[in-house]
């Protein structure tokens, strides 16, 4: 597909576009990763996918590829700055008779360029390092990282089968030859250690202490911390030894949780009517969807979830759940505000406001005044510096 006439000079046209746009809008930092940008075709490991669909009422996503859509605009498609999606529910799809996809939640994609060159500008690779990748996807960050280093310096690791074939033959389409193993990222892979740096495409829970073993003292890891709830951010540690740490970044880049770690699919009982002990709440349920107040909500609480519904024909009650330990939090709208009922071994609701106020306490700052020590005895997120509040992350 690759060589086909037209594709390519379309297609190189469309990467420098798309390289100066990403340049002139500061995720590009370096010649050398502009190059890498310009030189892979992300169309080869694009050629179909789906984007979601701006019809009201149920999220669904449509097929495109290049049959259906015209070349032409499925390479404008691919050379935008967006994420698609390749994967639903850990499913291929059957391409010979694509239909829309609704009610499904995406297992796999390509991320948004501008996030990927971001997340490796922030990875600050020299020569002759090593890199390992957790998540190898469509293959397309993998080939930037064979590009500037070499793909003997690539290792990367995919959970799925079928995506990592995929993958494979797109990089060796593209002339690209890294390492590439099926397997649980969170193990990384001890054969090619020890690693540079670990760069990780999916979100996890906590961080897999494997790396920390596998990267050499001075070695960065660069992934996303995310909870059931939502997303904590990206985080930069540096390794010392036995140990790493390191800070969050401003904003808060999502990627979907690492299969291994994604939540169970029962939310947990719900309480009956006269089950816990009520009191009046000091926050609404909207701090678990404000984005500075749900960070701290998705620390204190790192084994819950959330959601709305109507009790006894009233108005909506949120119910936060805790299906480890079977703890729960209701809260119920009142004329002067909110009330919470609470039961179990934790007191959810209490967690989650004496966070949110800790955050204000100190100024409400950013994700970035945030950061996370990890070693083999503890995983703590804190706010300020390491002496400061801290929050553990699950185990």
């Amino acid at each position: 597909m690759a060589s086909e006439p037209g594709i390519e000079t379309a297609a190189a046209d469309l990467r420098r576009r798309l390289a100066g746009r990403l340049e002139e809008d500061g995720w590009l930092r370096s010649p050398t990763w502009r190059a890498a940008v310009e030189a892979v075709p992300r169309h080869v490991f694009l050629p179909r996918f789906y984007r979601e669909s701006d019809t009201p009422g149920v999220t669904t996503w449509e097929p495109v590829a290049r049959e259906a859509v015209g070349q032409e605009e499925w390479l404008r498609l691919v050379y935008t700055d967006e994420t698609w999606t390749t994967q639903f529910d850990g499913r291929d799809a059957d391409w010979r008779d694509p239909k829309p996809v609704s009610n499904a939640a995406p297992t796999s994609s390509s991320t948004m360029p501008s996030l990927v060159v971001r997340m490796l500008e922030d990875l600050d690779v020299h020569e002759g390092m090593n890199v390992l990748e957790v998540g190898t996807g469509t293959g397309y960050s993998t080939a930037l990282m064979c590009h500037r280093l070499g793909s003997e310096a690539v290792m990367s690791i995919e959970t799925d089968e079928g995506v990592a074939r995929r993958a494979r033959e797109a990089l060796s389409r593209s002339g690209y030859t890294p390492h590439l193993v099926v397997a649980d990222g969170r193990a990384g892979h001890l054969d090619g250690a020890p690693y540079d740096r670990l760069i990780a495409t999916c979100g996890f829970r906590n961080i897999p202490l494997a790396w920390l073993d596998q990267v050499l003292p001075g070695g960065v890891i660069l992934t996303t911390l995310r909870g059931w709830m939502r997303s904590l951010g990206l985080v930069k540690l540096i390794v010392t030894g036995d140990s790493a740490s390191g800070w969050f970044s401003e904003d808060d880049p999502s990627f979907m949780i690492a299969r291994q770690q994604d939540a169970p699919e029962s939310l947990g009982m719900i309480p009956g009517p006269d089950d816990g002990t009520e009191r009046k709440a000091t926050y609404g349920p909207d701090i678990l969807t404000s984005s500075g107040p749900a960070f701290m909500t998705q620390l204190a609480m790192p084994d819950a979830r959330f959601f709305s519904m109507p009790v006894d024909g009233g108005p909506d009650s949120t119910f936060v759940l805790d299906s480890g330990t079977d703890s729960f939090a209701v809260l119920t709208p009142t004329d002067n505000g909110w009330q919470v009922r609470q039961g179990g071994p934790r007191r959810l609701w209490d967690a989650a406001e004496s966070a949110v106020a800790t955050w204000e306490e100190y100024g409400s700052p950013s994700t970035a005044a945030f950061g996370v020590t990890v070693s083999h005895e503890a995983q703590v997120v804190w706010l300020g510096n390491p002496n400061g509040p801290q929050w553990p992350l699950p185990s």
